[in-house]
C-alpha cells in the first residue's frame, strides 16, 4: 500500500491548511512511512480511508496531532549557531535591559518558538543566568518555550539528553547546569525554573494572538518549512509579539526582508538581527 503522488497531494495540502508547513514532493516517502505508522494504529483500510478519518471523523485533531508529531524535524543541540547567541548575549540583550528603567521595568521575556527538544531554551537559559541573573539577580526573566509536537515536549520537559546534544556546551557551564545521570546529563533545576513549555500551533490564530510582550523571539530554521502565505501571516504574528525594541532571531538561511518591511535589519557583532522599532 503506497502513497500515489494525487493522495500525496492531498495530505500535503491538508497538513499545509491545518499548520502552515508544506511538504515539497521529494518527501513523498518521508510522508508515507509515518502515515503507514498511524494506519497501523487506526481501523482506516488504506490511505484515501485514513485521510477521510482525519477531515471528517478527527474533531478534537487528536489523531491529526499523532500525525504531526511524526512528520515534524527535531533537529538542534544546545549552543547551536553560536554567533548569533554570542549577538543576543553581548549586544541585544544589554540594549534591551537598559530601555526598561525608562519604564520601571525589570523583565526579559522571550519566547523560543518551535522549540524542539528543548535544547535552544536551556542555552537561552544558561546565557540569562551568566550574563545577568549572576550580577543583578532581581530581574523577572522568563521562557516560554512552545512546539507543535507533543511528544518532543515531553523529552524537553524531561530535560535529559545525550552527549550529542550537550558536546558544545562550555565546561564552565556543563559543571554549572548539568548532571549526569544514568539515562543521560539532566538540565539542573535551578534552570528549568525559567523555561515554560507549551504546544502551539502557529496557524492556531486565537493562540497566536495570545503571544505578546516579548523582549526577544528565537525562531531559528522554522519558516523555510512554510508556505508563502502561512509564512507572512506567521511574521505578522512575530512582529506583534514582540515589544517596541525587541528582537527575533531567524536561522541563518532565513530572510523577513521579501516578507515585510516592518523589522530594521541589523548586524551586531558577527551575527544578523531584526528589530521591532520604538516608534
Amino acid at each position: 500500500m503506497n502513497l500515489s503522488m494525487q493522495e500525496f497531494i492531498k495530505f500535503r495540502n491538508f497538513i499545509c491548511q491545518r499548520t502552515g508547513i508544506l511538504f515539497d514532493e521529494k518527501k513523498i516517502y518521508f510522508v508515507e512511512k509515518r502515515i503507514k505508522k498511524r494506519l497501523q494504529e487506526t481501523d482506516c483500510t488504506d490511505m484515501i480511508d485514513y485521510f477521510r478519518f482525519l477531515r471528517f471523523s478527527d474533531p478534537n485533531g487528536v489523531e491529526f496531532q499523532k500525525l504531526i508529531n511524526l512528520l515534524t524535524t527535531n533537529e538542534t543541540y544546545f549552543f547551536r549557531e553560536f554567533d548569533q547567541l554570542s549577538c543576543f548575549a553581548e549586544y541585544c540583550l544589554d540594549e534591551v535591559k537598559k530601555q526598561k528603567p525608562d519604564f520601571g521595568l525589570r523583565t526579559i521575556n522571550i519566547w523560543c518558538a518551535a522549540c524542539s527538544s528543548g535544547e535552544e531554551a536551556y542555552t537561552l537559559a544558561i546565557i540569562l543566568k551568566e550574563m545577568l541573573l549572576a550580577e543583578e539577580p532581581d530581574w523577572k526573566c522568563k521562557i516560554i518555550a512552545t512546539d507543535i509536537d507533543e511528544n518532543i515536549l515531553q523529552k524537553a520537559e524531561r530535560g535529559v539528553y545525550d552527549e550529542r546534544s550537550v558536546k558544545h556546551v562550555p565546561q564552565e557551564y556543563f559543571d554549572k547546569y548539568l548532571t549526569s545521570t544514568t539515562s543521560g546529563f539532566r538540565v539542573k533545576s535551578g534552570l528549568r525554573d525559567l523555561v515554560q513549555f507549551e504546544n502551539l500551533n502557529f496557524m492556531n490564530r486565537p493562540a497566536m494572538r495570545k503571544m505578546r510582550g516579548f523582549d526577544f523571539v528565537f525562531c531559528r530554521n522554522v519558516l523555510i518549512y512554510f508556505e508563502d502565505k502561512a509564512r507572512k501571516e506567521v511574521v505578522d504574528h512575530l512582529f506583534n509579539a514582540l515589544n517596541p525594541g525587541g528582537f527575533i532571531f531567524l536561522g541563518h538561511a532565513e530572510s523577513i526582508g521579501r516578507i515585510t518591511t516592518k523589522f530594521r535589519l541589523r548586524r551586531l557583532g558577527k551575527a544578523l538581527t531584526y528589530q521591532k522599532p520604538t516608534e
